[in-house]
């Protein structure tokens, strides 16, 4: 469907990961689809301790951004395959009868939007990741912002107090 003449969305389904690159063999899936989900844990792992600590509003939206959208291709990397049917050149429909297309960890990820000055097409998930690690490379400073020398000196001397 075009929505301008730049801009249109467009169904694929993606097998693989970014730009449709695979792992390839039998198993190719399956490893990319158990990495993404050791991946989500660790940026579900740095988003809690990243707000545990105070981090910065920027750092912790960024990460926000980063786990939802990582969290929604995982969604799709797990499930997709078995609660649809292999869409082909049709629609896909939703718990066929006779099961979905594929089994738990070996689901496509659903693509719909495509750019006319930008080849690859993708989905909110990837745009979400995007800007998410956009915004950290950007607000790098604020993301990360440096300790004061009085703050790391005033810490020191706290630590060598406790040992003695």
């Amino acid at each position: 469907m075009v929505i301008f003449n730049w801009f249109k969305l467009q169904f694929i389904e993606n097998k693989g990961m970014a730009w449709g690159v695979q792992i390839p063999g039998e198993y190719g899936k399956l490893i990319l689809t158990v990495f993404r989900l050791f991946a989500i844990a660790g940026i579900g792992y740095w988003l809690w301790d990243s707000a545990r600590k105070h981090a910065p509003g920027v750092l912790l939206f960024s990460i926000a951004l980063i786990f939802a959208g990582a969290f929604g291709n995982i969604i799709d990397s797990v499930f997709y395959g078995l609660i649809f049917e292999e869409s082909g050149s049709q629609v896909a429909q939703i718990f066929p009868e006779e099961g979905g297309y594929g089994e738990l960890f070996h689901g496509k990820v659903v693509d719909m939007f495509k750019f006319s000055f930008f080849s690859p097409i993708f989905n909110l998930a990837d745009f979400a990741i995007s800007v998410g690690v956009g915004i950290i490379i950007v607000f790098n400073k604020k993301a990360f912002p440096k300790k004061k020398k009085t703050e790391e000196i005033q810490e020191t001397e706290v630590v060598s107090e406790v040992e003695n």
